[in-house]
């Protein structure tokens, strides 16, 4: 395992501004909302201490972002409210403001030596730092901790697939995969915190803020903060993941790690999800494969351990390592990743050729969001998506390419995938939802057989999941969580 400076690759200059004398650095959070191996915290930490200062934690609360209700509201004030008593435990303040997250950055930097911030990927959030760095008089310094490899050191181009991002991830994967210590602040920031809004009453804030009611809050499933990830993390990793790479697309069966909303909100770390579940074993097996390739040509590799928990694993890890990075490679050198232009020349052509298609069925969004369509299997996935804010992962698939063949025109289909996929799905708006989306129309993917309304767009139907899964077994999970939430 690496021994060189966690930080190493990780930090980007926004602007040539100084350090300059302030009364705290001040940590801009919005993407990494946690206080557990988050590197922007601990770099803005040894900077506060470096120039003999505190450190100030700031948050801003836009009551209108774009596609967020109170479902993903609640999900984030429980989060926030929890990592503000980590903080202060730390002796760091921690302020949350209502505005508009680059004015209430600035605001707060006024007073700022420095302005340490978490990387983002999506357009506007990229804007957001930019326009702070711009109009900010002190150094403004970007630090990624939602990779466990940041996206440029694996890459300097949008990747093809995973076939093509997966060996040059696990090349760099030893250098980054290491724990991040915590150090400790030398000056308190709780003399220097600047007033904001009190999170002590969640519902008190939502009443303030005010975002849409519908979807509405889903904490009976999902409650935010770092202390609910941990729960779902170890009962993954202490009864699901030995099953993981047999059974974990069966739909019936609850095997998934369910964290994307805490990762999604950044409530817990990839790095830390990783170490937990044995990444350093993988890595060790990673370097024997190479040797065993280096010493024996010809050789596709050896694996070392070939036992069910360690095929787990590595199943596991290639959804949290390659599968989420090939997605933020995507959102990261792709202009268009939420958009149809932005979907392989191949795809697009292909379902333009068969636009003009008969559709046997058509529904609207309003009679998809009813979940009233001829397809009980569909039907299901809806009702957990609208219940409880996510979905199984191969019903996600499914449920996606659905909404291509029942709607008229492949832009219109990619358009209401994306709306409901954001607005409902608590880890919607997400690098790892866009490229989702744009996978069911043919990104990462491949040319497949031709066929009537997808062309050459990978096809699914009812049929392939009753010949593959217990399909009543779903419905029956569906069944319990509706009447749980009945009652």
């Amino acid at each position: 395992m690496s021994t060189l400076d966690p930080f190493r690759e990780r930090c980007t200059d926004l602007n040539d501004a100084p350090v300059r004398d302030g009364r705290y650095v001040l940590y801009w959070m919005q993407r990494a909302q946690r206080a557990q191996t988050n590197h922007a915290l601990e770099y803005a930490i040894r900077l506060a201490n470096e120039h003999g200062v505190p450190l100030v934690v700031g948050f801003g609360l836009t009551a209108d972002y774009p596609d967020a209700s109170l479902r993903h509201y609640r999900f984030m004030l429980e989060g926030l409210a929890e990592t503000a008593e980590a903080l202060r435990a730390r002796s760091i303040g921690f302020v949350v403001r209502i505005g508009e997250p680059p004015a209430v950055a600035l605001d707060l930097g006024r007073d700022a030596s420095a302005i340490v911030c978490d990387r983002a990927y999506l357009r506007h959030l990229r804007r957001w730092r930019f326009d702070v760095a711009r109009t900010a008089g002190c150094r403004v310094v970007e630090v990624e901790t939602d990779l466990i490899v940041p996206v440029e050191s694996v890459s300097s181009k949008q990747e093809y697939a995973a076939r093509t991002i997966r060996p040059r991830l696990h090349r760099r994967l030893g250098e980054f995969a290491v724990p991040l210590g915590a150090e400790q602040i030398v000056a308190s920031g709780s003399e220097v915190e600047p007033k904001g809004e009190s999170l002590d009453d969640v519902s008190a804030l939502l009443r303030k803020l005010a975002p849409h009611e519908q979807p509405g809050a889903v904490s009976e499933f999902f409650r935010g903060g770092y202390r609910a990830a941990c729960e779902r993390l170890e009962r993954f990793l202490g009864e699901r993941l030995v099953h993981y790479e047999e059974s974990r697309s069966e739909p019936g069966l609850d095997l998934g790690s369910e964290l994307s909303p805490y990762l999604h909100f950044g409530q817990i770390s990839p790095l830390e999800v990783a170490l937990r579940a044995g990444v350093e074993q993988f890595i060790e097996g990673l370097e024997a494969g190479r040797g065993a390739m280096k010493n024996q040509p010809g050789s596709v590799g050896i694996r070392t351990d070939t036992s069910r928990e360690a095929s787990s694993r590595d199943a596991f890890l290639e959804e949290l390592i390659v599968r989420r990075g090939l997605a933020h490679n995507y959102v990261w050198y792709a202009p268009q990743y939420d958009a149809y232009d932005g979907l392989p020349d191949w795809a697009r052509k292909t379902l333009s050729d068969h636009r003009s298609d008969r559709r046997e069925h058509r529904y609207s969004r309003e009679e998809l969001l009813a979940a009233r369509t001829h397809d009980p299997h569909w039907n299901t996935a809806m009702r957990e998506m609208l219940l409880t804010g996510y979905m199984h992962n191969y019903m996600r698939m499914y449920w996606g390419k659905k909404i291509l063949e029942w709607t008229g025109d492949p832009i219109e289909a990619f358009s209401t995938t994306l709306s409901l996929n954001n607005e409902w799905f608590l880890d919607g708006r997400d690098p790892n939802s866009y490229a989702n989306v744009a996978w069911v129309f043919g990104l990462h993917d491949r040319p497949w057989t031709e066929r009537e309304i997808f062309g050459k767009v990978r096809y699914m139907n009812a049929n392939g999941l009753n010949r593959k899964f217990d399909m009543e077994l779903y419905r029956a999970k569906v069944d319990r969580l509706a009447g749980g939430s009945a009652q």
